[in-house]
């Protein structure tokens, strides 16, 4: 089984929301300086959290469990989305040009 049409354009929004917002997720981390080494790392994975919450949340909204297959694909897409991620991060900002950038990739 693959991750349906539905499920993975709501994986992308997922996505593009949490990268507009990726600045805020840095600040949360560095508030917890100097008991994590890094920042953006650590923002980061409170994104890839979210995400992968939302992720299992709309499977629970279909009574369905993600299989293994679905799970993988679903990494696969937040690690081509990770540069991106982390790249709101560090500019602070988020450029709407770069929107769908990571989708571009993963389907090819």
């Amino acid at each position: 089984m693959a991750i349906s049409k539905n499920t993975r354009d709501f994986i992308d929004s997922l996505i593009d929301y949490y990268i507009s917002e990726a600045p805020s997720y840095k600040q949360i981390a560095e508030e917890y300086v100097p008991e994590v080494e890094s920042v953006a790392d650590t923002a980061f994975g409170y994104i890839a959290g979210c995400v992968y919450s939302g992720f299992l949340q709309a499977y629970k909204n279909m009574q369905q469990t993600p299989s293994l297959e679905d799970i993988q694909e679903f990494n696969k897409i937040l690690k081509d989305r990770a540069p991106l991620i982390k790249k709101a991060m560090v500019e602070d900002s988020y450029n709407p040009e770069l929107r769908g950038l990571g989708k571009k990739r993963v389907n090819q």
